[in-house]
C-alpha cells in the first residue's frame, strides 16, 4: 500500500510557509506524494455535496502550487485531486505538465483528472457543461499524443481539438500516468478505457464503490492503480481490509488547519502505519 496526503487549500489557505512546512514534513514522514485540489472559479449558489460553497474559499492553481512544492522538496511525488481537465486546453496543459515533470526530476506522477460538477464554472471557461465528458476523453488522447510525438510532429482531428504536425517539447521524463477521478459509473468506465488508475470520490456507499471499481477493473485492458481517500486515524487493520478490496494507494486528509497539529497527525499516522 502506498500513502499520500492531501493539502486542502480551501481549508488551509494558500500560505507559502505553511504549504512548504506541510510538504516537507510529509516527505520526512515517508509519504509518497502530495495532492492538491482544483476549482477554477466559484460563484454564489455553487454547491458541493448539497451544501453551498463559500465564494471566498482559496483554491490556488494546483500546478503552480505543485511546481512550488517541487522546488522545496526532494522526492515527494506531485498529484492533483482532481484537475478539472475540460477547463484546460490540452496543448497548453501538455507543456505545463511536462515542464513540471522535468524540473522536478520526474515527480509529476500522480495526475488525477475529473470533469467538474459546477455548471457555472464551465460557463465561465467557455465550455458547454454537457460536453465535458467527451472533451475530457479527447484531451486525454491529445496529452498522450503530444508527449509521445517526435520532431516531425503529430496531428489530431476531433470534435473539440484539431492540429497538424505539432511538436511539444520538453518531454516528460518517462510516461506520465493519468488517473481518473469521479463519483459516477461513467468515471469508472473512463478509468478503465483511458486511465492508468481510478480515484473515486469519497461520498459513495460501499456497494456503489465496489460496483464502480468492478466496472473500472473489468473494462481495463491493463492493471489499474486504485486510489482511495482515507482518514488520518486509519489503523493497520483497516488498511489491510482496504488492500483486500484492491486498493493500492490511500490519500489521507488532515482535518486541522494548524501546521503544528498537522505535523503531529502526520507523524502519528506514519508511526502507526510504519511508513
Amino acid at each position: 500500500m502506498k500513502f499520500a496526503v492531501s493539502y486542502s487549500t480551501p481549508f488551509y489557505g494558500v500560505d507559502p510557509e505553511k504549504l512548504v512546512g506541510f510538504a516537507r514534513h510529509a516527505e520526512a514522514c515517508g509519504f509518497e506524494g502530495l495532492y492538491v485540489p482544483e476549482h477554477v472559479a466559484l460563484y454564489r449558489g455553487a454547491t458541493l455535496g448539497g451544501a453551498e460553497m463559500p465564494t471566498t474559499l482559496e483554491y490556488g492553481d494546483p500546478l503552480d502550487m505543485l511546481g512550488f512544492v517541487a522546488a522545496k522538496t526532494e522526492r515527494l511525488l506531485l498529484g492533483t485531486g482532481v484537475l478539472l481537465l475540460p477547463y484546460h486546453h490540452p496543448v497548453v496543459l501538455a507543456k505545463r505538465l511536462a515542464t513540471i515533470d522535468v524540473l522536478s526530476k520526474g515527480r509529476m506522477r500522480l495526475l488525477t483528472v475529473g470533469l467538474g460538477s459546477l455548471p457555472g464554472e464551465a460557463r465561465a471557461t467557455g465550455v458547454d457543461f454537457r460536453t465535458r465528458g467527451r472533451r475530457t476523453d479527447e484531451a486525454i488522447d491529445v496529452l498522450r499524443l503530444l508527449w509521445s510525438g517526435g520532431a516531425d510532429g503529430v496531428s489530431y482531428s476531433g470534435e473539440f481539438f484539431e492540429f497538424e504536425d505539432l511538436c511539444s517539447f520538453p518531454k516528460p521524463l518517462g510516461l506520465l500516468s493519468i488517473h481518473i477521478g469521479g463519483s459516477s459509473r461513467a468515471a469508472a468506465r473512463r478509468a478503465g478505457l483511458r486511465g492508468d488508475g481510478f480515484f473515486p470520490g469519497g461520498a459513495l456507499t460501499p456497494e456503489e464503490r465496489a460496483a464502480q471499481w468492478e466496472i473500472a477493473r473489468t473494462t481495463a485492458a491493463r492493471p489499474l492503480e486504485y486510489t482511495r481517500w482515507g482518514s488520518i486515524d486509519l489503523t493497520p487493520e483497516a488498511v489491510e481490509a482496504l488492500a483486500a478490496q484492491g486498493v493500492t494507494r490511500l490519500v489521507v486528509n488532515v482535518p486541522s488547519p494548524d501546521l503544528p497539529e498537522q505535523r503531529d497527525q502526520l507523524s502519528a499516522f506514519a508511526e502507526r502505519l510504519k511508513l
